[in-house]
């Protein structure tokens, strides 16, 4: 079985940035350099039939280059306990305009719909049972912003869990089909 999700890979100097700001939160198990993506859709688990068949379907997927900037923090939890430090990204609509072909990429390999809400961010910590308080850290970057960049690829991408954490390996990348505005 392989484990997937598609996903944008963010240019080498706004992960940089990022790195730079993972660091004052106890508890935080932050993610490397490797690991920084911004999700498109997760696919979960699928046998190698499938893998193959979405690799196909993805390749159909047409779409122009558009420029995103990351803008804030944040984070997720789940009643009331945090498990997600993300930074968010603007503009919405494109990257919600691509999750949707994503998605239907995956419906057209014999996936299930995504019926979950997309919200775009880049995950930059994951937090257990034990977190230390995350005020400051949350008050220093609230404003963080990046330059613009130009998304002009996305990527299947598979996912490897062992006991120090997730490694991710590119399976193929798909590249926007008009010229780089």
């Amino acid at each position: 079985m392989h484990r997937l999700f598609i996903a944008i890979r963010p240019p080498a100097e706004v992960r940089a940035g990022l790195l730079t700001l993972m660091h004052g939160i106890m508890g935080a198990r932050w993610q490397s350099d490797d690991q920084l993506h911004l999700t498109l859709r997760f696919v979960g688990e699928v046998d190698r039939h499938q893998a193959n068949d979405l690799a196909d379907a993805l390749g159909k997927v047409r779409f122009s280059p558009f420029e995103i900037a990351l803008s804030g923090v944040g984070c997720f939890d789940r009643k009331g306990h945090v498990h997600t430090l993300w930074a968010g990204v603007q503009p919405r609509d494109p990257l919600a305009q691509l999750h949707r072909k994503a998605d239907r990429a995956c419906i057209q390999a014999g996936l299930s719909p995504d019926d979950r809400s997309y919200f775009p961010h880049v995950t930059l910590a994951r937090f257990g049972r034990a977190v230390g308080s995350m005020d400051a850290f949350m008050a220093r970057h609230a404003g963080l912003a990046s330059p613009s960049f130009t998304v002009e690829d996305f990527a299947l991408f598979e996912s490897h869990l062992s006991q120090a954490g997730s490694t991710y390996h590119m399976i193929e990348r798909y590249r926007a089909d008009a010229p780089i505005p």
